[in-house]
């Protein structure tokens, strides 16, 4: 394997597959990439970011984008792409349709704890799930990447006035959702369109501020990593001559 082909297996190691929830990257990763992208004034990226951002019908952040191919038939783009996505998505549930004759993958993954913010009376953990759709066609790929709300994991006992530190869960806001033991402890589910940017007055200003721009950051991640695996294959070396 020459140095180029070496490199590039390392970066996909790292941000590919490096995750136990085996998704595109990382949460602590995403958060690095959307810093070296938008810097880390959350507050700031969000009002930038959101005058170019779509919802569709159903008030879901939505990105899509086109991806030529030029000479490379159906056939071969849909074997590129479903290397790409079984090799990235470990868990299979995750894949919710692969459909060779139609042309379409489309993947729901989650990714956990993508924001973590302690705000005056709550704690909250963010986690997205973001709907991926592959739509395949000869010479062409068109990715559809939507995020209808966050999934909140609030902790009552870990804000800022929360001073009793005997009551404080800390570690536990990172528990399985389907776990109702800890009083402490209840899930939300926050609209995009009904938090800031896209409200001002938002009581959660902080926490969505930077859960949209790591929301958006993964769009660009997985536009990306598609794109590479459409241009060049998995690792770069998936061709006819061998």
């Amino acid at each position: 394997m020459d140095m180029k082909k070496y490199l590039f297996a390392v970066v996909l190691l790292i941000f590919g597959m490096g995750s136990a929830q085996a998704q595109i990257m990382k949460a602590s990763d995403l958060e690095a990439y959307a810093k070296e992208r938008y810097g880390d004034r959350w507050l700031d990226a969000a009002a930038a970011i959101a005058p170019n951002l779509s919802f569709d019908k159903n008030g879901s952040l939505t990105f899509q984008e086109v991806i030529e191919a030029p000479g490379k038939n159906k056939s071969q783009l849909y074997i590129a792409l479903n290397y790409w996505v079984t090799a990235t998505f470990k868990d299979k549930q995750a894949i919710t349709l692969n459909d060779k004759d139609a042309g379409c993958i489309i993947i729901s993954s989650t990714i956990k704890n993508i924001v973590e913010h302690m705000g005056t009376i709550n704690k909250y953990s963010v986690s997205i799930t973001p709907v991926i759709r592959v739509d395949i066609k000869d010479g062409k790929v068109r990715v559809t990447y939507t995020v209808q709300n966050y999934d909140i994991l609030a902790d009552k006992s870990g804000g800022w006035l929360s001073f009793n530190d005997d009551n404080r869960t800390y570690g536990d806001s990172k528990r399985k959702q389907e776990d109702k033991t800890n009083e402490n402890l209840y899930d939300e589910e926050w609209l995009i369109t009904q938090h800031y940017p896209f409200v001002e007055k938002d009581a959660q200003k902080r926490t969505c501020a930077k859960a949209l721009v790591m929301t958006h950051a993964y769009s660009n991640a997985v536009l990306d990593k598609i794109t590479e695996a459409v241009k060049n294959g998995l690792v770069g070396n998936e061709d006819d001559d061998w």
